[in-house]
């Protein structure tokens, strides 16, 4: 299997695997660093980054997506992206030609990963980068993209406006999602108007403050609790009264308990995601209370 370590500069992970001959190059890649970041850059393959364990944060002008494991982000060719992540983390990494990615989802969004795609990728990347094509590997790769195609897409974004006082708003809340402070005094903090804060915010994330919000402490909270956090602890750290509340707007949000959504996402753990599913099982039961 091929494996890369993480790090500013990968060459594998970016330009030069434009320059290979084939649909798709598929890599695994591993850090275990404190903190990594691959700073913003573009290739003109589209990127499926698949998080078997860790979790990746990526942004695009659009916004920003928080990747828990046992989901990919795909992201179209010539998209300028960045991609950051703290801790140990380990990923396969698929880099898809334009003409084989047709089928695939024009803009930048996360994936669910089934089993039987999962087994696709991870066969995939033991593969040589110059595959025979007309092979069985070539066939693999052709049913592997089939798969991709018909991949659920989740709701693991969240929009970035781009008005600068909203963007302060933006960073303020992702520094601090605890903060409760209300709307008018979310407004007054960046010198606007309550009605036309309201207003600009829906204009550039297609979101109310409320949504919006609520969208932050499901993506933040998908990232704590695949670490293995304790839900107490994510719900206190949100602002939440207590687990029960955090759980009840996280069912609003997402359609059902955070136990549930995660349960899909712990059927290809290893032993090293020991910790999340004791989260996992902390959530069940607080989920049948």
């Amino acid at each position: 299997m091929k494996r890369h370590r993480l790090d500013l500069h990968d060459p594998l992970l970016a330009k030069d695997a434009d320059l290979v001959p084939r649909a798709v190059v598929a890599v695994s890649a591993t850090s275990t660093s404190e903190r990594w970041e691959h700073v913003q850059h573009t290739h003109r393959k589209g990127q499926l980054m698949y998080t078997l364990r860790g979790v990746i944060h990526c942004e695009i002008e659009a916004g920003i997506w928080i990747v828990p494991r046992q989901c990919a982000l795909w992201i179209p060719g010539g998209m300028p992206h960045a991609a950051r992540g703290a801790g140990e983390a380990e990923l396969y990494c698929l880099l898809i030609d334009p003409d084989a990615a047709g089928a695939l989802p024009s803009q930048c969004c996360t994936l669910s990963v089934s089993g039987l795609l999962h087994e696709l990728i991870s066969k995939a990347v033991s593969f040589p980068q110059l595959y025979d094509v007309n092979s069985a590997q070539g066939r693999l790769i052709d049913t592997l993209l089939d798969e991709l195609a018909q991949a659920p897409i989740e709701g693991l974004h969240l929009p970035m406006p781009q008005d600068p006082r909203l963007r302060r708003l933006a960073d303020s809340l992702l520094a601090n999602p605890g903060d409760k402070a209300t709307l008018g005094q979310w407004a007054a903090r960046i010198g606007m108007s309550e009605r036309s804060m309201t207003r600009l915010l829906l204009e550039e994330s297609g979101l109310s403050f409320g949504r919006w919000r609520r969208q932050l402490h499901v993506i933040l909270s998908l990232q704590r609790l695949a670490r293995g956090e304790s839900v107490q602890r994510v719900a206190l750290d949100l602002g939440y009264e207590n687990a029960s509340g955090f759980i009840t707007m996280f069912r609003k949000a997402v359609g059902q308990p955070p136990a549930r959504y995660l349960a899909g996402r712990v059927g290809v753990s290893t032993s090293t995601e020991a910790p999340a599913a004791i989260a996992l099982h902390s959530l069940q039961a607080l989920d049948q209370r």
